[in-house]
């Protein structure tokens, strides 16, 4: 199954294939895209040659994760791996890594799988790069994800030698989808025009936006204590009101609502 990518203003490209490595244990949302994308090929992709991508793979499934490692050890250097929320934000943390190739259904946390791992761990590793690799082709999963900040998705049906090309491309900054999702993907952003009003965000006030978008980013309450320079009892006070005013039950949701909406 091949690959389509999109550059950041949108023109269609082909990009490089894969090429070796060592394992070793351990984006930004796209935008509004203005034009048609085309299958990647790969077939004349020499194998042998070695990228120095630092790779890491979040999957809860531990034969298909040392599956994905095994493929791409001999193309790049695997840098961590985690099958959970927490283990994830960890080892992106610790490793900070190139790629990171992150399934969408991911169990610990709040809940929130990929979309939560990826929120909280961009401010922790603002360069790294954000590939969904999942089973999942739910315009659901897709959108939470790519709105969170991964720069592409592709799904496990997907070849070895697609996947690799697949992380060169979102490692040199291209938006990377598997063509079944791509035109789902651009007709949703495509279609999106400026901000409308939102009903239920004008219930917060000021402050408790900036609390929802920090709680939503993965700030732990003595953390937006600091940011905000406000007690972390007036930050549990602002997330009180926050959740009762949505009238959302935790902090997953309050993840997944702020996601959707494209404002966190």
């Amino acid at each position: 199954m091949g690959s389509s990518t999109v550059d950041s203003t949108g023109s269609s490209t082909n990009g490089p294939t894969a090429g070796t490595v060592t394992d070793t244990t351990t984006n930004p949302a796209i935008g509004t895209a203005t034009s048609s994308v085309t299958d990647t090929a790969t077939s004349n992709t020499p194998r042998g040659e070695r990228h120095a991508i630092r790779i890491a793979v979040v999957d809860d499934h531990e034969m298909f994760r040392a599956g994905v490692i095994a493929t791409l050890s001999p193309h790049f250097d695997i840098v961590g791996q985690a099958p959970d929320v927490e283990g994830s934000v960890a080892m992106i943390a610790d490793t900070k890594p190139d790629v990171v190739l992150l399934d969408v259904h991911v169990p610990g946390g709040e809940g929130g799988g990929g979309a939560e791992i990826l929120l909280k761990s961009r401010p922790l590793s603002p360069d790294s790069a954000f590939l969904a690799l999942s089973v999942s082709d739910s315009p659901k999963d897709v959108g939470a994800v790519i709105r969170a900040g991964a720069l592409g998705y592709v799904t496990k049906t997907i070849s070895g030698n697609d996947l690799s090309s697949s992380i060169i491309q979102v490692h040199e900054g291209y938006a990377v989808f598997s063509p079944k999702l791509a035109g789902f993907v651009l007709s949703t952003f495509q279609g999106a025009g400026p901000a409308e009003q939102d009903d239920e965000l004008d219930k917060l006030s000021h402050r408790e936006q900036e609390v929802m978008r920090l709680i939503a980013r993965g700030y732990t309450y003595k953390e937006i204590s600091a940011e905000l320079f406000i007690s972390v009892k007036t930050v549990e006070t602002h997330v009180s009101a926050v959740l009762r005013k949505l009238q959302l039950c935790n902090r997953a949701e309050l993840t997944r609502w702020a996601a959707d909406r494209r404002i966190v």
